[in-house]
């Protein structure tokens, strides 16, 4: 093979285009890392929409791991203290269904739990909402989203009517005002942040406002960054409303014909003056009043976020405050303008398009709308009422599940849980009592991997053939180009025998992926996610953005556009065809600091790791980058705690601690701690930032405050052996003796 593969990068949800040829090619030495391992050449495909030919260190490098430390055969032991022993598919899968069917028959179908990741492609999404919410009649999946991006879903549903971004890339280089707020987008969406740069620098008019406490590469490069404290982010929001209502900017006519609940909105927002909020998020007056004039004397405003905003107690609530903005001043539905959630996931839009959290179904629906479960029935042909109207549980509701042992059966596919979730120490403890755990991905070791009785090796990224979704709606075929390691297996297929084991046959009797999609994309037909005109075949000559249903396809097979942005006719799939204002006051952290933890941790990521590292923590030219973690704070707080730079500093929340070295820089206000949240206890020792955090969650997304919360700090003096972590290790122990009895 000599000619390019096109697939998209793995990583973030971007969603960059890659070509991707092999070590060898004519004329050229054989491609290698240093250990002498051939590796696959990458570069960016000029012809993808989102990233037209750029890439990341990320997307360059990461092939470099595709033969790293995989798990390559199916792993069995019949405890936690035993070591696994290599078995055959047949008996692994074996073991899986009997479990499933003992804990369907003894514990019901609410006992039978699976968490998986948006770095599944939409087929394995979509057949994992088969097995589980049509065939096993639990609507016990969620996934990493849940972590990552349910707000955003949740603010959308209630706002518009409907998840779903309504800008696109486009709008970067089209809008006179971008609002960034809780989102690093220069390091955790590098190339969007690449696109909306370019224009800002071309375009003197352009202005960009950051909101975050950190003065991160993204706030370096704004006419205007706001250095907010931690949790007034809608004290922020509410009071640019209230001095846009105050100055009259804005649009009446949009909020009369297009909208409802505005009175509501402008009775809360009357009670944020500039002087209470700049006081509340620690700016000044003239800041804030900055803020309000660039958005107001915009046409086009574009709000991007991620994490900052949705991983918070008042998620849904910041993100419907950002889209009340966008509500009052019209600006929706236009070019270069809109609210825009910047995904973290490769697929966790295609995830949510697939029904993949446990409070909805395929094509957007949910799972509390009677017609949409009947319209799923249909499609499965499933009898009435086989899938259960109540949500199942979000993520960290599963891990109280172990704890208390009401979930039996607990299925993890390409996410590592054991380093992700708040509050760690308590989730390693409930993992420990599972009765049975499946972990099914590409890697091993992982972290996960401690707390699992059965190993399944999964085909990954290039070893598999699906379709991804990124954060602007863009859908990419993602064909594979290699041979799966071992005996790996792609995610679906291994849903599909499953399946089948359980006796429905029928359900899964699919020959490729392929098939998958096309019945995937029938329950997306008049939905607004509507793809019915997608196919494998179609998508093999380029990305296509939904909507885009089967009218999109003239009587010559060519296809048309439908539209880059959504709701530009100003109607939303609401009851009366209106978007909704909400009326939220802000509340703040959920757990503030205070004299005995007077510091506010705060979490993010970095711009060449990925997550947990099971990919580029394998990889020498990102592990390079960054060798070791670190905490960054304040020059101010290092003197009055008297520690230098490097040296270890001692981090404790009520809940654990960690000791890392300290990273002493401005870029940090006083008062504020940094961490990243990438080293899990395979790659440092005390560096996990989960040890630290908290669970409690926003209580409409049910997304936990993974950003936030209060600290104390001091030199690390003593040993890793002090008495608390004594008596930390003592409990540990007794919880592994207790789940090996």
């Amino acid at each position: 093979m000599t000619n390019p593969v096109k697939t998209l990068c793995p990583y973030c949800g971007v969603g960059c285009g890659l070509e991707v040829l092999p070590p060898a090619l004519p004329g050229k030495p054989v491609n290698r890392d240093s250990a002498g391992t051939p590796i696959w050449r990458v570069r960016g495909d000029q012809a993808h929409p989102s990233s037209k030919g750029q890439v990341c260190v990320k997307g360059a490098t990461v092939t470099g791991a595709l033969d790293k430390d995989r798990l390559r055969f199916p792993m069995i032991r019949n405890a936690l203290d035993q070591p696994f022993r290599q078995v055959t598919w047949e008996e692994a899968l074996q073991r899986v269904v009997k479990e499933l069917k003992t804990v369907h028959a003894h514990q019901g179908p609410e006992a039978i739990c699976m968490y998986g990741s948006g770095q599944f492609q939409t087929e394995d999404y979509y057949l994992a909402q088969k097995l589980l919410k049509g065939c096993l009649g639990t609507n016990n999946f969620d996934a990493n989203s849940r972590l990552c991006m349910s707000s955003a879903v949740a603010g959308y549903i209630q706002s518009f009517g409907s998840d779903g971004p309504p800008a696109c890339y486009d709008d970067l280089e089209l809008t006179d005002c971008a609002f960034l707020i809780g989102t690093n987008t220069a390091e955790c969406h590098p190339i969007v942040f690449n696109r909306l740069l370019k224009h800002h620098k071309k375009n003197r008019h352009v202005k960009m406002i950051v909101v975050d406490p950190r003065r991160t590469k993204t706030a370096e490069k704004a006419d205007l960054h706001l250095a907010i404290k931690p949790g007034t982010d809608i004290h922020l929001l509410n009071g640019i409303a209230h001095l846009l209502m105050r100055w009259g900017k804005f649009d009446s006519l949009f909020i009369d014909e297009c909208t409802s609940g505005f009175a509501s909105f402008a009775s809360v927002i009357s009670q944020y003056p500039p002087e209470l909020v700049a006081r509340a998020c620690g700016i000044r007056v003239d800041e804030l009043e900055k803020a309000a004039r660039y958005w107001s004397d915009s046409q086009r405003v574009l709000s991007l976020w991620s994490m900052g905003v949705n991983q918070s107690s008042e998620g849904t609530a910041k993100c419907r405050t950002i889209i009340n903005l966008h509500l009052m001043t019209g600006t929706i539905g236009k070019p270069g303008s809109g609210p825009f959630s910047l995904t973290g996931q490769p697929n966790a839009m295609g995830g949510r398009e697939a029904g993949g959290l446990s409070h909805i179904l395929p094509g957007y629906r949910v799972v509390k709308n009677p017609q949409h479960r009947q319209e799923v029935e249909k499609a499965w042909q499933r009898p009435a009422g086989s899938i259960s109207p109540q949500p199942g549980l979000a993520a960290w509701d599963m891990i109280l599940g172990l704890e208390n042992q009401s979930v039996g059966f607990f299925w993890v596919a390409a996410t590592n849980p054991a380093v992700s979730m708040p509050d760690i120490k308590r989730t390693k403890a409930a993992l420990l009592k599972s009765r049975f755990t499946v972990y099914q991905d590409a890697y091993y070791p992982t972290e996960m991997a401690d707390y699992a009785h059965v190993l399944l090796p999964a085909a990954q990224w290039g070893e598999k053939t699906g379709i991804m979704t990124n954060s602007e709606r863009v859908v990419t075929y993602c064909p594979a180009f290699r041979d799966p390691v071992g005996e790996a297996r792609a995610d679906w297929e291994i849903f599909a025998e499953v399946g089948q084991r359980l006796g429905f046959e029928k359900e899964f009797a699919f020959a490729n992926s392929a098939d998958v999609y096309a019945e995937f994309v029938e329950l997306t037909r008049d939905r607004i996610c509507d793809m019915s005109g997608l196919s494998h075949q179609r998508l093999q000559n380029g990305p296509i953005q939904w909507p885009f249903p089967d009218c999109a396809v003239g009587d010559t097979g060519d296809a048309t556009a439908t539209g880059k942005r959504l709701y530009t006719d100003h109607r939303f799939p609401t009851e009366d065809g209106r978007a909704k204002f909400s009326a939220f006051h802000a509340k703040g952290l959920a757990e503030p600091p205070d004299p005995n933890y007077p510091f506010v941790l705060t979490t993010g990521r970095l711009y060449g790791h990925w997550h947990t590292q099971s990919r580029t923590g394998r990889i020498e030219k990102v592990a390079n980058m960054y060798p070791n973690p670190f905490i960054e704070i304040h020059p101010r707080d290092a003197a009055r705690i008297g520690i230098q730079e490097g040296e270890v500093l001692e981090v404790r929340s009520r809940r654990g601690f960690a000791r890392i070295p300290a990273k002493i820089t401005k870029a940090i206000a006083p008062g504020t701690v940094f961490m990243p949240m990438h080293w899990g206890a395979l790659w440092a020792k005390h560096a996990e930032v989960n040890a630290l955090t908290h669970p409690e969650v926003c209580p409409i997304s049910l997304e936990p405050e993974l950003k936030a919360c209060a600290v104390q700090l001091a030199p690390a003096t003593a040993l890793p052996t002090d008495t608390d972590e004594d008596a930390c290790s003592q409990s540990t122990s007794s919880l592994v003796t207790s789940a090996r009895a």
